[in-house]
């Protein structure tokens, strides 16, 4: 009984605000004919007026931000609510900056507020390798998606990433570093979606190119599309050789698929750095990170981003690669190379054995740690 009482209550109350609602349109509908309310004239000043709308402010900010800057007097705040709402046009009043005089007519001010905005378009550009806390704060310093809180926030939005498709709780790795050109009007969730679809975009036609590559790696590897794009970031933070990429990937790949090889460790110093300095849950050692890996970080098994104590892929990409990394991990060299080091010239040494890499290790990294056979960065 109560139950039933309770709905009765409740389709009666939707019957009531129904009927308000449309008592409040035929009053108005009655006071715009019979006081000809759209054309009659503020009783304002006509000095200019400049007004600026927030992008996704409501209609009751736009008509609070109208009555501070005395455009509408308080005392016509409802008429011209109403006004507003009879045209259906409470969501059609565009972001930016508005002109206007405090004699206008309701209509002329209606139409102001709806009146296209010119588009200001910025340029930026994303490098390669840059991760996403570098991202954000390269297009905030662009003036573009708001703050870097806002744009993070967007990167790790469960509802836009699940709409694109991400296999992760954050956009890291699907950022596709390039050259775009973005209104200074866009969300943070816009900015972000677009270098999402441009990485599905370039990286759908690498799938084309080397689909054999794919195959391969699946059957081998068990790996899909995100085990790629996390080894394409790796290369992509190994080296800024685009001759080389190949041939790293080819290291890292012999490394996991050879049986002789154990453990599948491929420790590459920027896991590492990736998880003492991104991730927002950090190990204890990590909280102790101030720019050079120590002997702490390399053997810290609480950074689950440590491929000198983690066998395999870290858990996710430590960058976001280009083209070139992602095609490097589909169409790598042919090669029985197990380690790499650097030459100081922006180039590496490859070695197949451990006696090999120990030599090559003594020759180029003079003064230093000898290296335990591990890869070099």
């Amino acid at each position: 009984m109560p139950r039933k009482s309770r709905r009765s209550q409740h389709i009666a109350l939707a019957i009531v605000v129904t009927l308000v609602v449309l008592a409040l349109f035929s009053a108005y509908s009655a006071y715009e004919r019979l006081l000809g309310y759209p054309e009659r004239p503020g009783i304002g000043s006509s000095d200019l007026i400049t007004v600026t709308i927030p992008a996704g402010a409501s209609f009751a900010e736009v008509l609070e931000l109208l009555q501070e800057h005395e455009v509408i007097a308080p005392d016509e705040a409802n008429a011209f609510k109403l006004f507003v709402l009879h045209r259906g046009a409470a969501s059609k009043t565009t972001a930016g900056v508005h002109v206007f005089r405090g004699d206008m007519t309701p209509t002329e001010i209606l139409d102001e507020l709806q009146r296209r905005q010119p588009v200001t378009e910025r340029r930026v550009t994303i490098p390669e390798g840059k991760h996403s806390l570098q991202i954000a704060q390269i297009l905030a310093a662009a003036g573009l998606g708001g703050s870097e809180a806002e744009l993070l926030a967007a990167m790790r939005d469960p509802k836009l990433l699940a709409r694109l498709e991400v296999p992760a709780a954050s956009a890291e790795g699907y950022l596709f570093p390039d050259t775009y050109k973005f209104s200074t009007e866009a969300t943070a969730e816009q900015i972000i979606e677009r270098l999402i679809r441009r990485h599905r975009q370039v990286y759908a036609e690498l799938r084309r190119q080397n689909g054999d590559g794919a195959k391969t790696l699946a059957t081998e590897l068990g790996w899909g599309d995100h085990e790629i794009v996390i080894m394409a970031s790796l290369i992509e933070k190994e080296t800024g050789q685009a001759a080389e990429r190949p041939r790293i990937a080819s290291v890292f790949l012999n490394r996991l698929r050879f049986s002789s090889f154990q453990p599948k460790l491929l420790q590459t110093d920027p896991t590492i750095i990736y998880g003492c300095t991104v991730p927002e849950q950090r190990s204890e050692a990590c909280r102790q990170f101030e720019g050079r890996i120590r002997r702490i970080h390399l053997r810290d098994p609480d950074n689950p981003y440590n491929t000198y104590t983690h066998e395999g892929l870290p858990p996710g990409p430590i960058a976001n690669p280009g083209r070139e990394a992602l095609e490097a991990v589909l169409a790598p060299e042919r090669t029985r190379y197990l380690y790499f080091v650097a030459r100081n010239d922006g180039t590496h040494q490859f070695s197949k054995t451990r006696a090999e890499h120990e030599a090559a290790v003594d020759k180029y990294i003079r003064g230093g740690a000898k290296g335990d056979g591990t890869v070099q960065e």
